[in-house]
């Protein structure tokens, strides 16, 4: 598959041939997708949630009424989650919400989401992602002038210190270096931009996954 690049500025540098195997798959998964994006939104949450249990409760343990001859329930601490100032029963405690998911499905998920982008023609390859000076104003200009207003750019091996800064403040637009490619980012984007650096780095990655 052959794609045009462009530069920042809108011209063309020339055509790039795209792996089918990484770019060309016709039928999109959408399960394979949920479960990645499912999975890297699992993997993210703090899990710091808590709340004090009955032995961290600093109530007083005194019995509350003697055993019996009282008419009333036995009660034996004012703790218990039944009474007011006592504690939650049941309530979330610090934990991972992490769950596994097999390298070669989040390959797989993440070939899906480099292809759904090429069928709906949203994927742009750029020539390079840099800028002489750190000028939001004028990068802001350049993608507003490319119909670029909600982008995540693959930068390369490293992202331009330029570009990258001035890129930070704009709303919408995200930059990442290679290692940074996620099914997530990449689907909750209207647009993937990506240089022609990344797209060797892709394919090379991807292919292993897919030879492994």
């Amino acid at each position: 598959m052959k794609l045009d690049v462009i530069n920042l500025d809108g011209g063309s540098a020339g055509s790039i041939e795209l792996s089918d195997a990484v770019f060309g798959i016709d039928e999109i998964r959408g399960d394979i997708l949920a479960r990645c994006v499912n999975w890297q939104l699992a993997k993210r949450r703090a899990g710091t949630h808590k709340v004090q249990t009955r032995n961290e409760n600093s109530r007083t343990g005194k019995k509350m009424y003697k055993q019996k001859g009282t008419g009333g329930a036995r009660h034996g601490s004012r703790r218990a989650p039944q009474f007011i100032g006592g504690s939650r029963a049941f309530g979330p405690v610090v934990r991972s919400h992490a769950f596994d998911l097999p390298k070669k499905v989040r390959a797989l998920a993440l070939r899906h989401a480099l292809s759904s982008k090429v069928k709906a023609g949203t994927l742009v390859v750029v020539d390079a992602a840099a800028l002489e000076t750190p000028k939001t104003a004028g990068l802001r200009a350049q993608l507003a002038k490319l119909g670029w207003k909600n982008a995540l750019v693959i930068a390369g091996p490293e992202v331009d210190t330029n570009f990258g800064l001035a890129a930070r403040n704009i709303p919408l637009i995200d930059v990442l270096p290679n290692a940074g490619l996620n099914v997530y980012d990449v689907l909750r984007r209207d647009t993937l931009v990506l240089t022609r650096a990344a797209v060797e780095a892709i394919e090379a990655r991807l292919s292993e996954k897919e030879a492994a």
